[in-house]
């Protein structure tokens, strides 16, 4: 079992007051994430219950009693759960306490009522939000800008490291006025190129693409790093064939297609290989028999797949890049 299909019957377990509580420590893509499978769990055998039990007990049985190795405990359970990267990110929240109670907020909130909420504010305000959510809900709210803007909010963010305390204070008084935020003064690092790069990961190509082209213009320097550690669909041909093959099984056959028809011959080599041979022949006669297809629909296709290639990379199943160089 994955381990968010793990969490789902361990909370079906605990019960609905226990579970609801544990549910409250969870960021909003957890929750979504946790309740999308509890909905689809049907029947849960006795070897799944066991399973989870199992390895719940692993993870819990070192601790000798309360306080004892709890910062190195809630470091692995995160990791487990969400990911190396996620859990840095969500360890260093908690270790602020309060102090990022207002941004928290805002991952439940509808990206266009965000974008509502600080389209009006200084451009560096809303890098430093922008960096601070989730990827994928980012970017959903930068294409909401005007195209003369999302460039330079990608600037801000790449060059930003850390937020000053004046800077913390400024956004913290923003969220104080729409959700009583705490105007704690801790410094927090935040931002950088890797989190501008995980933005336009989920960018659409053509507002993806004029950024890219914008930063160019203003520091090709800076726009050559975002772009290495940006990963495209191209990437996935650096997938081990273990990697690949489990990526496979979690990708639809007609978001493939649709995929593989924009693709180049490396890419289509790549995923005929690890196939069966009857399943590989067929998948190359869909794509001669497919007629043309808009560029927008292989474009959504291939973002769909690199979707389901970060999220399988965040909880451990695959690795994204070669040995020496993870993409996640």
């Amino acid at each position: 079992m994955k381990n968010v299909e793990r969490a789902a019957v361990l909370l079906l377990m605990l019960g609905e007051q226990t579970a609801s509580k544990v549910l409250k420590f969870l960021g909003p893509r957890e929750v979504q994430k946790i309740g999308e499978h509890i909905t689809k769990l049907g029947t849960i055998s006795p070897e799944h219950v066991t399973e989870v039990v199992n390895a719940f007990h692993k993870a819990t049985g070192s601790q000798t009693k309360f306080g004892v190795g709890a910062d190195e405990f809630m470091r692995k359970v995160l990791v487990d759960a969400v990911g190396e990267e996620k859990a840095a990110g969500l360890i260093e929240r908690i270790m602020m306490g309060g102090s990022t109670q207002g941004l928290e907020t805002l991952k439940w909130m509808d990206p266009r009522a965000i974008f509502e909420l600080i389209r009006l504010e200084h451009p560096q305000i809303i890098s430093i939000l922008l960096a601070y959510l989730d990827p994928d809900q980012a970017a959903q709210i930068l294409t909401m800008f005007p195209a003369r803007d999302r460039s330079d909010m990608i600037l801000r963010m790449a060059t930003l490291e850390s937020i000053q305390p004046t800077a913390l204070q400024e956004l913290n008084g923003i969220m104080e006025r729409h959700f009583a935020g705490n105007a704690n003064m801790q410094t927090s690092a935040i931002g950088g190129i890797k989190s501008a790069a995980n933005i336009l990961n989920f960018v659409e190509t053509s507002a993806e693409s004029e950024i890219i082209d914008a930063i160019k213009d203003a520091d090709p320097e800076l726009a050559e790093k975002i772009e290495d550690l940006m990963f495209v669909f191209e990437n996935l041909g650096e997938l081990d064939d273990r990697s690949m093959q489990a990526l496979l099984r979690e990708v639809s056959t007609d978001s493939l297609i649709l995929a593989l028809k924009g693709a180049d011959e490396r890419i289509k080599e790549k995923v005929f290989s690890n196939m069966s041979k009857r399943a590989a022949e067929m998948l190359r006669d869909d794509l001669e028999t497919r007629g043309p297809v808009r560029l927008s629909e292989v474009e959504l296709a291939q973002k769909e797949i690199l979707s389901i290639a970060r999220r399988m990379a965040e909880s451990g199943e695959i690795i994204l890049g070669s040995s020496s160089e993870q993409f996640v």
